[in-house]
C-alpha cells in the first residue's frame, strides 16, 4: 500500500508496511472514566476512526483495540467525593462514552478492554520485569513495585526526553523508591482507599499503575509486536514513554508506529475537566449543531494539527457541511441515491499523505463544484458520477448524509419528522395559493418559512426546502 504516516518515535513520515501482509493491529489509548467525555476526547475517536476506515478501504483486515481505564487515582478521588463505588462511576461514564461515539458514527472497536479485566496479564509482565532487573518491589512492606528508569538505556527515545532531565514522578507517593524518576507498576493498598479497589498480588493487595495497564492490554489483544499505537500528543510523555520502556524491557518488541493526534484547545489550554473548560455534546446540541456537523468539524483539520475551538468556528463548519449535504440532497432528488464507487485520485493521494484530511476535503469541494455545475446544466450523467464520488469520499470520512447512522434516529430524527410534516403542510398551502394565482398569499407563506429559518427553492420537480439563516 502507499500510505505514509508520521511516526513520533522517528520524527518522520514513513511508509506504512504492516507487520503481517493484509492485516493491521491498532491500539488506541481510550478514556479514563472519572468523568463523561468532552469533545476533545471525541476528536480522538473521530481521528482514529478515519484512520481505521482508510486502512479498511486499502483492503486490510483491521483489529482495532480501544481500551477504557476504569481504575485510577482520579476515579478513586471521585468515588470518595460522591460516596459511590468507583466501578459505578466508571460504568456510568462508559455508557455515556459509547453513546457519544455512536452518535458521531465512530465504528465500534474490535475489542474494548477494561483495565480491571487484565490484572493477571499485568502481574505476569511485572514479574518478568523484576526477574530481568528492570523493576523492584519497595523494601518497606508497602506492596509498591517500581520500574527502574536507569536500567533502560533507551529511556526517552519516544519523547526525546533525556533521563537525567526527567523530573520526579508525582503520580504516586514514592514509598520505597530508589530514584524519584521511577514509576509505579503496582500500587500497594492505602488505608484511605476503598477495599474494593484492590486485588491480591505476589507483592500484597493493591492496584495497577496507569502505564502497565496499556502494556498488558496491547500484549493480550495484539501480541508482542503490533503495527500502530495511537493517542493524543499529551500522552507521549510520560504515559507512552513508560509503556514503551516497560514493554521492551519485558521482551516485547511492542508498537512499530506511534501515531499521535493534536489537541483540541479552548483558549490557551487544552480542553479538560480538571481545567474546568470541557464542552460536551449537550453544548454542541444547544448551538443547533448536529452530530454529523460536529464530526465534520473534528475530521476536517489534519489530525496532527491543533484545533482552537470556538462556537463560531464550529458554526462555520456546520454551514460548510450543509452546502455539501445540499448538493447530495438535490442530486438524489434528480438521479436517485446511487451507491459508492471508486475514490478520486486527488482524494486518495491526500489520504495516503499522512491522512491529510484537509487536502482531501479540497478534492471533495472540487468535485462538489463540478456537481453543482452539472445540476445547473441538467447533465444527469455528470450528476450521477459526481454524486457517487462525493458520497464515497464522505463515507470514508464518516459523514455521508445518507449513512443510516445519521438518518432519522433518536430525538433528532423524530424532530425532523415533525418539521417535515409542518413544512409540507405550509408548502401545500403555498402550492394551492399559486394554483389560484394568489401570489400574495404564496409569497406570504414563503416569507413566514424564511423567518423561521426554512429556505424554499422552486425546482422542476416541485418545491424543496433546507434549513438556512433566520431573518
Amino acid at each position: 500500500m502507499t500510505l505514509r504516516l508520521y511516526d513520533t518515535a522517528t520524527r518522520s513520515v514513513r511508509d506504512f508496511v504492516p507487520l503481517q501482509p493484509g492485516k493491521v493491529g491498532v491500539y488506541l489509548c481510550g478514556l479514563t472514566l472519572q468523568g463523561p467525555p468532552h469533545i476533545g476526547h471525541l476528536r480522538s475517536g473521530v481521528n482514529y476512526d478515519v484512520l481505521r476506515r482508510w486502512l479498511t478501504h486499502a483492503g486490510l483486515d483491521v483489529t482495532f483495540i480501544r481500551n477504557v481505564t476504569d481504575i485510577e487515582d482520579k476515579l478513586l478521588a471521585k468515588a470518595e467525593e460522591q460516596g459511590r463505588p468507583f466501578w459505578s462511576i466508571a460504568y456510568a461514564n462508559e455508557v455515556i462514552l459509547a453513546g457519544a461515539y455512536r452518535t458521531l458514527n465512530v465504528l465500534p472497536p474490535t475489542y474494548e478492554p477494561r483495565a480491571t479485566g487484565h490484572i493477571p496479564e499485568m502481574h505476569e509482565l511485572i514479574e518478568a520485569l523484576i526477574e530481568a532487573k528492570h523493576a523492584y518491589p519497595a523494601g518497606d512492606d508497602s506492596g509498591d513495585v517500581y520500574f527502574d528508569v536507569q536500567s533502560d538505556p533507551d529511556y526517552g527515545v519516544l519523547s526525546g526526553q533525556q533521563p537525567d532531565a526527567v523530573q520526579a514522578n508525582t503520580d504516586e507517593p514514592g514509598r520505597g523508591k530508589r530514584d524519584p524518576r521511577d514509576f509505579a507498576l503496582w500500587k500497594g493498598i492505602k488505608p484511605e482507599e476503598p477495599a474494593g479497589a484492590s486485588w491480591p498480588s505476589p507483592w500484597g493487595r493493591g492496584r495497577p499503575g496507569w502505564h502497565i495497564e496499556c502494556s498488558a492490554m496491547c500484549w493480550r489483544y495484539l501480541g508482542a509486536e503490533f503495527d500502530i499505537h495511537g493517542g493524543g500528543l499529551d500522552l507521549v510523555f510520560p504515559h507512552h514513554e513508560n509503556e514503551l520502556a516497560q514493554s521492551r524491557a519485558a521482551g516485547l518488541p511492542f508498537a512499530r508506529y506511534w501515531v499521535h493526534h493534536g489537541l483540541l484547545n479552548l483558549g490557551d489550554s487544552k480542553m479538560g475537566k480538571s481545567l474546568g473548560n470541557a464542552l460536551d455534546l449537550a453544548h454542541v446540541a444547544g448551538l443547533g449543531v448536529r452530530p454529523v456537523e460536529l464530526r465534520y468539524y473534528l475530521a476536517s483539520p489534519h489530525y496532527r494539527s491543533r484545533i482552537d475551538y470556538s462556537d463560531e468556528a464550529l458554526g462555520e463548519a456546520a454551514v460548510a457541511y450543509r452546502r455539501i449535504e445540499g448538493f447530495v440532497q438535490r442530486a438524489v432528488e434528480r438521479v436517485g441515491p446511487g451507491g459508492l464507487g471508486a475514490v478520486p485520485a486527488a482524494f486518495a493521494a491526500a489520504m495516503d499523505d499522512d491522512l491529510n484530511t484537509s487536502a482531501a476535503l479540497a478534492a471533495l469541494h472540487d468535485a462538489l463544484r463540478d456537481g453543482n455545475n452539472a445540476l445547473a446544466e441538467g447533465d444527469d450523467d455528470a450528476i450521477r458520477s459526481t454524486l457517487v464520488a462525493v458520497r464515497t469520499m464522505l463515507d470514508l470520512l464518516g459523514v455521508d448524509p445518507l449513512d443510516p447512522a445519521f438518518a432519522g434516529s433518536g430525538q433528532d430524527g423524530e424532530l425532523r419528522d415533525v418539521v417535515d410534516a409542518l413544512v409540507a403542510l405550509a408548502l401545500e398551502q403555498r402550492t394551492q395559493a399559486r394554483a389560484r394565482k394568489d401570489w400574495a398569499a404564496a409569497d406570504g407563506v414563503r416569507d413566514q418559512l424564511r423567518r423561521a429559518g426554512v429556505v424554499v427553492e422552486d425546482t422542476p420537480h416541485g418545491p424543496r426546502w433546507t434549513i438556512g439563516e433566520q431573518d
